[in-house]
């Protein structure tokens, strides 16, 4: 069977069985702040296997896209030195939340996996826990499997946890035995060794216990199942192969990087190591990029960077030294198209995002090398055997070296990695990178609401249609704590079954607004909703109290949400527009929609000039004067995506969407208000562009009276400064150029008569020149302002002298500078850097720099003469 076949199948199977088809999540967690990526089926679940969430079915199946290259799971390391590891993968599994338990999930698997994908039985293994008997009699009786090919195993192969601590229990594996030509080769090889012999095909978790923080297991009112296949594990199977490189997943794209480096498989082990990490890694990159994750430095981001820089390093060995892994990462969107068309819809952005990626790389790669090679050298010179942690990290970190390049490189040096060292840095990282992306999830505020959700209560939105209502109060929260009553000072959080007041979410702030009842008044600063949509109104009670159960009255504050409303659908109409000027590649990278102002990140390769902006405003303004309706309808989101409706990368889609249409210019799903017609919208102005990231432009823009606000304001100044110059306001420019130009032209007569100057008292200065150990040296004072100047004096004296040392100070601002400098015939001998080390405590200052130059500071300038004088000491007692 292909992949797409077994995909199709295993999901149809299911279905039959009762089972609801759900879609994939993002590789990035909605609602989960405790993972990086997806890394498993299950995770979509999660808060329905915790009682935190209610769903409308009790079974699932699924096909999740998955992730393991960070964090706890990442199989980063041993990509492409087995058959099976891989960053990016696909988890087909079945669920079940307190329906069926283990007899029908082994019932299940064992049907589809003999009769359906035709797994030979004489090949099949099964693993079971070693105290779950029930679980082992159940695989005796059920499927006929032979008790010697029953495998007990411990808690660290067949016991599975969540967490430290919640929903746990034990499970069973469904392995097959390859042969002993793909195994280890010895003789106590069994189930539960690590080579590729007993590989693991499906992974059945019985969760029948919750595990507290002592550790105690406690069992589960509702049993629950989660299951998952690797597909790509099970296509090598049926199609007969023993490595999943060798399946119609990775075949066509390991085919295209043989034909770009001219390698054919099996020329050496390098280079058959090196196509399946590219092969495997344009998966991960393609897939990262199709939801929404951007190189950087940080968090999720930095884990793609090291994944296409680790690629783009295998290429080399494979004589690709120009940008190449864009072009296989189109290959995955098209052999992944019948499954993910979005992909293929993303081809273009996904391949300008990794080939920007590749061009900056190959420029930091031969950078990075001439670093290492300038640091190997000093410590070479310094007698040092060891590469430090720190420099290796270095190395890793900006430049995006692997461990074993550098090794590669020291080997013929005779020295040795301080890799205790270099895996504490990466700790610190680690650290580093998980504080950028924990938490980002949405808002979670805790138990009481999770007991709402767990009941399968939801706030009925019904802001879409109104801005006031009345509602009943389902719960009170101060401090964290569920209250029954709350008084006049009390800040709370409080939930009503239904509500006007529209939530933070897709960019756009929450309402502000009151709440009122027979005896209260509440003023509520922010709204925000949890992952279970309930919303969640934050205030301050102005007066009276309130109770849990009683009536109350919601009042959005209207002008504002006017205002956000035409800021949101600017967004639309700017996003549009961008993608009509820019090109398709352009895509929504985040968004702020406020009543004061919006701001929109785009995926774009270079700043925008003055005329490209302003070509973008004014296309903007003609679809706001064209005053076109915006329609807005409810529909089943499969539905919504045949549309064409633009898609939002960060965004959860649930099964019924909002498609958001302006005329036949602008349609994307959208779950915030807008305004009824584009002229509401009044003015557009833009009022800044810039990066935020690699490949990633932001646009802040005005509307409205705000826009008119900053027009006048904006023509107020240029007034102003007309009447300051004399001239009319149309006459700024050319003046301003004016005096640019001639202030550009006394800088240079000025720069003229320094060197002049400075010419004539170098002269002098040399005529100071002492000899210290038969070296020419020069230390004084003299009479400059800035760093800058002092430093282009000592250069100029260093020239004139050609060999020897100068220091120079001066004072200015009731400060001291210092500046030394060494002659290349010297800094084997004499280091400039510490030079200058031992002279600015004197000054009461610190400082350092390069063995040809260094600088220091300090506060005490009646102390200048005196570090001056002790340069000559200092030289004279100086190691040579």
């Amino acid at each position: 069977m292909t992949g797409d076949e077994l995909r199709r199948k295993f999901l149809a199977y299911f279905e039959n069985k009762g089972h609801t088809i759900v879609k994939s999540s993002s590789l990035v967690p909605s609602d989960d702040p405790t993972l990086l990526f997806t890394n498993a089926g299950m995770v979509q679940f999660k808060r329905t296997f915790l009682s935190k969430e209610k769903r409308p079915y009790v079974r699932a199946t699924s096909c999740q896209k998955c992730v393991r290259a960070g964090g706890k799971h990442n199989d980063l390391e041993n990509v492409g030195r087995t058959g099976r590891h891989h960053t990016f993968f696909e988890m087909l599994g079945n669920f079940s939340f307190g329906d069926y338990f283990k007899e029908s999930a082994i019932e299940l698997a064992w049907d589809l996996m003999v009769k359906v994908f035709r797994v030979p039985v004489e090949k099949l293994w099964v693993s079971v826990y070693e105290k779950d008997d029930e679980a082992y009699k159940l695989w005796s009786t059920l499927t006929g499997i032979p008790e010697d090919r029953i495998v007990r195993l411990g808690d660290k192969d067949n016991f599975w946890s969540m967490g430290n601590t919640g929903p746990c229990g034990p499970c069973s594996e469904i392995l097959i035995d390859q042969g002993e030509g793909v195994g280890c080769g010895r003789p106590e090889c069994r189930v539960g060794c690590d080579c590729d012999r007993y590989l693991e095909l499906w992974n059945l978790v019985f969760m029948e216990f919750n595990r507290d923080e002592s550790g105690k297991l406690t069992p589960l009112p509702k049993p629950s199942i989660d299951t998952g296949m690797g597909l790509e594990r099970m296509a090598a199977v049926t199609q007969g192969v023993t490595s999943n490189y060798e399946t119609d997943l990775f075949r066509p794209i390991m085919t295209e990087i043989e034909k770009l480096s001219g390698y054919s498989p099996g020329k050496s082990p390098q280079s058959d190591l090196s196509i399946k990490v590219v092969a495997d890694h344009s998966r991960a990159a393609a897939f990262l990029i199709g939801d929404g994750v951007l190189p950087s430095n940080e968090g999720r981001g930095y884990v793609l960077r090291r994944i296409i820089r680790r690629a783009v390093r295998y290429g080399r060995t494979l004589g690709l030294k120009k940008p190449f892994l864009y072009q296989t990462a189109g290959k995955v969107a098209r052999v992944m198209e019948t499954a993910y068309p979005e992909l293929l819809d993303a081809e273009a952005y996904i391949k300008n995002i990794i080939k920007n990626e590749e061009e900056r790389f190959f420029t930091t790669l031969d950078t990075g090398l001439r670093v290492l090679e300038d640091a190997l050298e000093g410590l070479q010179a310094s007698g040092a055997s060891e590469v430090p942690g720190n420099l290796i990290f270095r190395m890793y970190d900006t430049y995006g070296f692997p461990v074993d390049i550098i090794h590669d490189i020291v080997r013929d040096e005779r020295m040795s990695l301080d890799m205790t060292g270099f895996h504490e840095a990466m700790e610190q990282q680690r650290l580093r990178s998980r504080s950028a992306w924990a938490g980002k999830a949405g808002y979670d505020a805790g138990q009481p609401y999770n007991r709402l959700s767990a009941r399968g209560i939801k706030t009925r939105f019904l802001g879409y249609d109104q801005t006031s209502a009345q509602a009943r109060v389902l719960l009170l929260v101060r401090n964290g704590t569920v209250v029954e009553r709350a008084t006049e000072g009390d800040s709370i959080e409080l939930v009503s079954d239904s509500t006007p007041f529209y939530a933070e979410a897709g960019g756009q702030v929450g309402d502000q607004g009151r709440i009122t009842g027979a005896d209260f008044d509440m003023e509520i600063y922010d709204t925000v909703r949890t992952p279970n949509d309930i919303i969640i109104h934050k205030g301050t009670v102005s007066r009276g109290s309130i109770s849990t159960g009683e009536t109350i009255n919601l009042m959005v504050d209207r002008e504002r949400r006017l205002s956000t409303a035409r800021n949101h659908t600017a967004t639309h109409l700017l996003h549009a527009v961008l993608r009509e000027i820019l090109g398709r590649h352009v895509k929504q990278a985040g968004s702020l929609v406020r009543p004061d102002r919006l701001r929109f990140d785009f995926t774009h390769f270079s700043a925008l000039d003055t005329d490209t902006l302003c070509k973008i405003e004014n296309r903007v303004n003609e679809k706001i004067i064209q005053n076109t309706p915006v329609h807005i309808e409810e529909m089943a989101a499969d539905d919504a995506f045949k549309t064409g409706a633009t898609a939002l990368f960060e965004e959860k889609y649930g099964e019924r969407v909002r498609v958001v249409t302006i005329g036949d210019f602008s349609k994307e799903l959208c779950g915030g208000t807008h305004t009824e017609r584009t002229g509401n919208i009044g003015l557009f102005k833009i009022v800044g562009e810039g990066s935020v990231g690699a490949g990633v432009r932001r646009i802040e823009a005005l509307t409205g009276k705000a826009a008119v606000a900053y027009t006048q304001n904006t023509s107020n100044l240029l007034q102003s400064v007309a009447e300051t110059l004399n001239v009319k306001a149309e006459e700024v420019a050319d003046r301003v150029r004016k005096i640019v130009s001639e202030h550009r032209k006394i800088e240079k007569e000025l720069s003229v008569l320094k060197a002049r100057a400075w010419s004539e008292a170098s002269d002098r200065l040399l005529s100071e020149i002492r000899t210290v150990n038969g070296i020419s040296v020069l230390a004084r004072e003299v009479p400059v302002e800035t760093p800058a100047a002092l430093r282009d004096l000592a250069d100029h004296l260093k020239a004139k002298m050609k060999s020897g040392i100068v220091v120079l100070g001066s004072r200015a601002s009731g400060k001291v500078m210092l500046v030394a400098v060494v002659t290349n015939d010297h800094i084997k001998r004499y280091h400039a850097g510490k030079i200058v080390k031992q002279l600015a405590p004197i000054v009461g200052g610190g400082g350092g720099g390069r063995p040809d130059m260094a600088q220091a500071g300090g506060t005490n300038c009646e102390k200048l003469p005196e570090a001056l004088a002790a340069v000559y000491d200092i030289v004279s007692t100086m190691p040579t």
